[in-house]
């Protein structure tokens, strides 16, 4: 009986021995992925702005820049995607709205960026764009890989539409999280003009007729959480500039928008909180449970040793034999 015990005992310790870098390495890599049907907004803020207004033409102070970013999974697109892509795809449809600090519209850019569910790696289908025109991503956007890496990653910008290194700079901590921070700066770069502008009648054809073209440049700042690979909190120093043409009426240049957008306080809150929860989930199939098992699969290999040594002891007494009769004489 005892013996019987140890080898259960033994092919449980092999059973969970194994089902820890199973666990890590094969079931994480499958189960840890971006659901298709999530959806975020976060809102910024650039208080004491620089602003164009584009009735005088003229750059104007003005308190605050808010801009509104919306990430929502489009699961038709997805599965669709899937049929052909052999592997999970999330479609996010994203919108980029900026208004003045009289609530009204200066411009808005859609987007649609299709990546793997698993990697975030990009995936290129019917669809990719930004503000309309189509583009080919290298790179990621919006989010880091799961089990982000302390170096630097190519990071896709959606203004200029090119792909551009953002560099590690180190470990901190954010509201009680341990974070990577990230750095991109993209130089002046001549960028197309929103399609949908705040001044009815005036359109990119319109503007680009007066030869007046439109230049961008912006550090790109995040901290982000390396097990879920989410962005705690970002920053931009964000300059624009139109440049020449008869629109600007002689001047060399003038400032559409310059201003330090930073993450909303309230939004701060309740991303670190959303991170810190999907946190947990990443750390018990990476490490809990791994740990967990291997170490239970040695407590088991030990009590099934000491089981079989104890059934083995020499000390114990030898079994009573039976006495055989004395030969009887006659």
């Amino acid at each position: 009986m005892r013996r019987r015990t140890s080898l259960i005992l033994l092919a449980l310790a092999v059973f969970f021995a194994a089902l820890s870098p199973l666990l890590r390495w094969y079931a994480f890599p499958r189960l840890a992925k971006i659901p298709p049907s999530q959806y975020q907004d976060m809102v910024l803020e650039a208080k004491d702005a620089t602003l164009l207004d584009y009735g005088t033409m003229q750059a104007r102070k003005v308190p605050k820049v808010t801009i509104v970013q919306t990430l929502k999974g489009n699961v038709e697109a997805s599965e669709r995607i899937e049929r052909t892509a052999g592997r999970d795809v999330v479609v996010w449809d994203g919108l980029s709205y900026v208004q003045g600090p009289d609530g009204k519209m200066v411009s808005k850019i859609p987007e649609r960026y299709i990546f793997d569910a698993h990697t975030q790696e990009p995936v290129h289908a019917t669809g990719e764009m930004v503000d309309g025109d189509p583009v080919r991503r290298e790179g990621i956007e919006f989010k880091w890989p799961f089990l982000t890496e302390k170096r630097n990653y190519e990071y896709f910008d959606a203004q200029a539409r090119i792909t551009a290194p953002i560099h590690y700079k180190g470990t901190q901590t954010f509201h009680g999280v341990e974070v990577y921070y990230f750095e991109q700066t993209i130089p002046w770069t001549k960028v197309p003009f929103p399609k949908a502008l705040p001044v009815e009648g005036i359109t990119p054809e319109s503007i680009a007729e007066t030869g007046t073209t439109r230049w961008y440049t912006t550090v790109r700042k995040f901290w982000v959480e390396p097990l879920t690979g989410a962005p705690v909190y970002g920053e931009e120093i964000h300059k624009e500039e139109l440049r020449g043409g008869t629109l600007l009426g002689g001047r060399d240049k003038v400032t559409a928008f310059a201003g330090h957008v930073k993450m909303r306080e309230d939004y701060i809150d309740h991303t670190v909180d959303l991170v810190k929860s999907n946190r947990t989930l990443v750390l018990l199939m990476t490490s809990y449970l791994p740990w967990g098992f291997l170490t239970l699969g040695v407590l088991l290999l030990a009590l099934a040793l000491y089981l079989e040594a104890r059934g083995r002891r020499p000390g114990d007494p030898a079994p009573e034999q039976a006495t055989q009769p004395a030969p009887v004489s006659a």
